[in-house]
């Protein structure tokens, strides 16, 4: 199925398969002594250089870290985009991490700590904006609300820019509110209906050993959960 409507919503549009993302330095820039360890327990389940090169990303974009937590995808971001680029590393005041967050905000010289709404950030200002592991809190507690955020989000892209969603993946008609998780049809239906394309999904961070049917945080998973990758463009 995966397959299957990435080839549909992608068939009107073209789209670059060249790589522009130097993958090989991030992955050196990642191992820096500078970053967390509990960062770097992460790398092997998030795969991050193969999932940015997926979603495009490129040296000297203006990126937006939607609610960053603690600012895991902030810090490869930084590194991702270099010194010409920028990442805006938004969450709610007080939320948590935030000691976390500011501490990369403060070391990291690319990186501007966004403690404000989306719709705060200049309109048509930024390249590309991520949401990892979290868009299926804005939607299962509150659809109407979560496509208020996707239009914040609309709004600060410029056009042409894209929306990567990386999520964990449930199942169709589980309770996926308690599990933490959202469909990948679930997923895709409420981001074209805020009026993005889906222009790809990946399978990078596919993992079979996860049925959907626990939720993220228990120990069993090991914090690699079955996740969907999205690739969605402001028209």
């Amino acid at each position: 199925m995966k397959f299957v409507l990435s080839l549909l919503a992608a068939s009107s549009l073209i789209c670059s398969t060249a790589s522009a993302l130097d993958t090989a330095a991030l992955e050196r820039a990642m191992a820096s002594s500078d970053r967390p360890a509990a960062d770097k327990e992460r790398d092997a389940s998030r795969q991050a250089p193969a999932v940015l090169d997926f979603l495009g990303v490129e040296a000297g974009m203006t990126v937006l870290d939607i609610n960053a937590s603690g600012g895991w995808y902030t810090e490869v971001l930084s590194y991702a985009v270099g010194s010409n680029g920028k990442v805006l590393m938004q969450n709610r005041p007080g939320g948590r991490a935030a000691e976390a967050a500011t501490a990369k905000a403060t070391r990291l010289a690319n990186v501007e700590e966004w403690l404000t709404p989306i719709s705060d950030i200049p309109a048509n200002s930024v390249d590309f904006a991520i949401t990892a592991l979290n868009f299926h809190d804005f939607h299962n507690s509150d659809p109407a609300a979560a496509q208020g955020i996707l239009a914040q989000v609309i709004a600060a892209l410029k056009p042409g820019g894209i929306l990567g969603v990386i999520d964990h993946e449930g199942t169709t008609g589980a309770d996926n509110a308690t599990l933490h998780r959202i469909a990948f049809d679930d997923a895709v239906k409420a981001l074209l209906q805020s009026g993005l394309a889906l222009v790809g999904s990946s399978e990078v961070l596919d993992n079979d050993a996860d049925d959907h049917s626990i939720g993220p945080f228990d120990p069993s998973l090991g914090r690699n959960t079955d996740r969907l990758v999205l690739k969605l463009m402001k028209l």
